[in-house]
């Protein structure tokens, strides 16, 4: 195998974590087929330069923080990556429960603030919506809405 792939690869694992399908991606994409790329991705990890584990748990920290998804669709975003169920079990197990909360409740009260002047009903409902499109679950964010209708009510 040519060292300048390998570095190629070095280079593209320290610019940012990645799964194993991007670097996989990656190596066809440099022309590594099969044998050669399998032994890439071997070396990689040897190296530390590829670990699945790392690279699930910064993608749920940062999914989580910046663009606050739920846990439900961080958990498919990884699964459409093949990472493994064990990697994405410790990633999540990263969010703090308080913090997770916290934001579910402040996206539901923020939600439901910009829909005033909505019949009622339909503006539990966009928020619903809205906060399972984020992906958190259904039963956390009927407790939240049903909590912030009551208040406002």
């Amino acid at each position: 195998m040519d060292p300048s792939i390998l570095q190629k690869l070095r280079h593209y694992c320290a610019y940012q974590e990645r799964c194993h399908s991007e670097v996989a991606a990656k190596c066809r994409e440099l022309g590594l087929r099969g044998d050669a790329a399998d032994a890439a991705i071997a070396d990689l990890i040897a190296d530390n330069f590829l670990n699945e584990e790392r690279f699930a748990k910064a993608f749920a920290g940062g999914k989580f923080r910046l663009k606050q998804w739920g846990r439900r669709k961080i958990t498919i975003e990884l699964q459409q990556r093949q990472v493994s169920p064990y990697c994405i079990k410790k990633a999540l197990q990263e969010i703090d429960d308080a913090d997770y909360r916290e934001t579910l409740h402040k996206l539901a009260g923020k939600k439901y603030a910009s829909l005033e002047g909505e019949h009622p009903l339909k503006r539990k409902q966009k928020t619903i919506q809205h906060l399972i499109q984020k992906g958190f679950e259904t039963d956390l964010i009927l407790a939240v809405v049903e909590g912030i209708a009551n208040d406002a009510g």
